[in-house]
């Protein structure tokens, strides 16, 4: 039996390492830090991608991979992950700007 290529969809940790038993104790968890991690993942994330899409690239150039198939599939965890960051950012950026709004 032959071992398939793609890799399972893994679920994303919990954020800032707060689950449902430790909702409690939430003072360990400092807020910056939570979004600082989100986007270094989310930012780490699509360099792996997008590296595994240079390679895969190359491969397929020099003749080196067996199915073609492999590539596409890496352009569109790239480009997935890419819109991630993106719509990450753009939320993060309303956020701040509805903080901003809020008269005292």
């Amino acid at each position: 039996m032959e071992t398939s290529f793609i890799t399972p969809i893994q679920p994303w940790q919990a954020i800032g390492g707060i689950s449902a038993d430790s909702a409690q104790d939430t003072r360990s968890v400092s807020a910056g830090g939570m979004f600082q991690d989100i986007f270094q993942n989310a930012i780490q994330d699509v360099r792996n991608t997008e590296s595994n899409l240079q390679s895969q690239q190359y491969l397929l150039s020099t003749g080196q991979i067996n199915d073609p198939h492999t590539v596409q599939i890496a352009a569109s965890e790239a480009q997935l992950a890419t819109n991630m960051l993106v719509q990450l950012r753009n939320k993060a950026l309303d956020a701040y700007n509805e903080l901003m709004r809020i008269s005292l």
